[in-house]
């Protein structure tokens, strides 16, 4: 028996003739062999990926910050503009 497996949502209808479509509590049931490894399991591990999401997003923004500042120091004139002759002689061009 073929199964597509979906971490989350509701199908249902997991019947589609050639194979099965479990979702949800019901995918992670059939996989763990227990009803509720869902809400025992699964569901905490949802909060403790949304913990290390927020973790990675508060760096990300961070690293952002600091190319964005190094391109502007290199890339961009006391107005704001960058100075594409600069920018192009750095990425393409010979090294003097």
């Amino acid at each position: 028996m073929c199964v597509n497996g979906c971490c989350y949502g509701k199908d249902n209808n997991p019947d589609k003739g050639a194979y099965y479509k479990y979702c949800g509590q019901v995918f992670w049931e059939f996989i763990g062999g227990d009803e509720n490894i869902y809400t025992d399991i699964i569901e905490p591990l949802g909060y403790k990926a949304k913990e290390r999401n927020d973790d990675y997003m508060i760096k990300y923004s961070q690293m952002i910050n600091r190319f964005t500042k190094e391109f502007i120091e290199l890339f961009c004139d006391n107005n704001g503009s960058i100075d594409w002759h600069k920018l192009v002689k750095f990425n393409s061009g010979e090294d003097v």
